[in-house]
């Protein structure tokens, strides 16, 4: 049986902070990392430019060709962990392999949601996910016989695999069963910025409906809504999102709730077994409570804290919070904490948006600071605000001007400004003292 001093289940960005981190402090134990996908790890974020061919494979990856021959691991690519015995410090593969382990991280990511309709069946040759570069790989196959194309989910994959499948040239209507694209996302007001944009570049957006039955035999052929309308297709993509993949931890008996729990530490209800990334559920300094946040930034720095904590030097993962970078057609936009929330949920908005230059700021308030902001084209002082929000700093004093498109340091007040260029490192104390 092989043994490795710390194994890693999942190949993406949570596994490359703990490798990383690990290696940081850890020049000798040994370290496993096991991947379901036979590539190496690779930036998701770029999957749609992959149709493009503006980003070849070779260029989607996160860290180079001799990242773990360089840092000394191990990658069993192309393996799928089957079993844990978290007792005995052992997991199986499905190939019959097993390998014991002395610190265990499970970064397991998400699994698409395939919604139970009539003829939805993503074995179908023209029916496809869009989470993986063998999805990817497999759309770009059909492209050349494709014309017609229907995507179902108006959330942040469907409107990604929407704009890429239509710069190839392809017809493209989108099915979002709620009432506007990306509702849990964003504000309605930013819910038409986008169905706007999408709608000028020639892409239909059918919302308030989904499908009702998909037609065709080994292909589909098109869909009837629930509404009754009927979309022919050549390719269907189905983009409703993702859930976190618990399974090998639940049988395991470990804590789960909708994602794997984990403490501060990005531990499990298992000594010695940690999670991170899509899932895991993680605190959010914003509600206090433990949430899934699939987002990449946080699977990275989870990651980073699962291995201090491995390393026995203590570490709390306190900063998470929901956050969101996005970029369809000419609209750039930025989301962060609870963007979705308005005055009904107790909060104070305040907003601002100027048609000339389409560019919108909504900023969620409550109890002198902020709690979620949303930024559409106007995006480059979204650290600040980030910074501001995760210090918890009070900002009634200076509110209105949160709104304004030239707002940045120096429109804070002199004494919280020191403060926060001190803790970005911005300053030193010294200067920041003869500012």
């Amino acid at each position: 049986m092989e043994r490795f001093d710390y194994l890693i289940i999942g190949n993406s960005v949570g596994a490359v902070g703990c490798i990383e981190t690990l290696r940081s402090f850890d020049k000798s134990n040994s370290i496993a990392v096991i991947g379901e996908e036979p590539h190496h790890v690779y930036s998701r974020a770029l999957l749609p430019y992959y149709l493009d061919h503006e980003v070849p494979v070779e260029k989607m990856l996160y860290r180079p060709v001799d990242f773990y021959e360089r840092l000394g691991v191990t990658p069993v690519l192309g393996r799928r962990a089957v079993d844990l015995d978290t007792a005995g410090h052992v997991v199986k593969l499905d190939d019959g392999r097993t390998i014991s382990y002395g610190k265990l991280l499970l970064a397991t990511g998400g699994r698409p949601i395939v919604p139970p309709i009539p003829g939805l069946d993503t074995e179908k040759e023209n029916i496809c996910n869009f989470v993986a570069l063998q999805d990817l790989q497999r759309i770009s196959r059909l492209l050349p016989s494709a014309r017609r194309v229907v995507v179902l989910g108006g959330g942040i994959i469907g409107l990604m695999a929407a704009e890429a499948l239509h710069k190839k040239g392809l017809e493209v209507g989108v099915v979002e069963l709620a009432p506007r694209v990306l509702a849990p996302v964003v504000d309605e007001f930013t819910s038409r910025l986008i169905e706007e944009a999408f709608r000028r570049s020639g892409v239909a957006i059918y919302t308030g409906t989904t499908f009702k039955e998909v037609q065709g035999g080994e292909r589909a052929t098109g869909v009837v809504l629930t509404d009754g309308t009927s979309l022919p297709c050549d390719l269907l993509v189905v983009a409703v999102g993702v859930v976190p993949r618990v399974d090998l931890a639940r049988e395991a008996g470990l804590a789960v709730n909708r994602g794997i729990l984990v403490n501060r530490q990005m531990e499990t209800s298992a000594a010695g077994v940690y999670a991170c990334g899509d899932c895991a559920e993680v605190y959010d300094f914003l509600t206090g409570n433990r949430r899934v946040l699939p987002l990449w930034p946080n699977a990275y720095a989870g990651g980073r804290v699962a291995a201090y904590n491995m390393l026995g030097m203590k570490r709390e993962y306190d900063r998470a919070t929901s956050m969101n970078a996005m970029h369809f057609f000419d609209l750039n936009i930025i989301t962060a904490g609870l963007n979705t929330a308005g005055e009904k949920d107790g909060f104070e908005v305040i907003s601002r948006f100027d048609a000339g230059s389409r560019s919108y700021r909504r900023f969620v308030l409550k109890d002198d600071r902020i709690h979620g902001f949303t930024l559409v084209t106007g995006i480059a002082r979204a650290g600040i605000f980030l910074h501001l929000m995760r210090r918890g700093c009070a900002v009634t004093s200076f509110k209105e001007k949160l709104l304004e498109g030239e707002f940045g340091y120096l429109t804070i007040p002199e004494g919280l400004r020191r403060e926060l260029l001190i803790d970005e490192g911005v300053m030193n104390e010294h200067a920041a003292a003869n500012q």
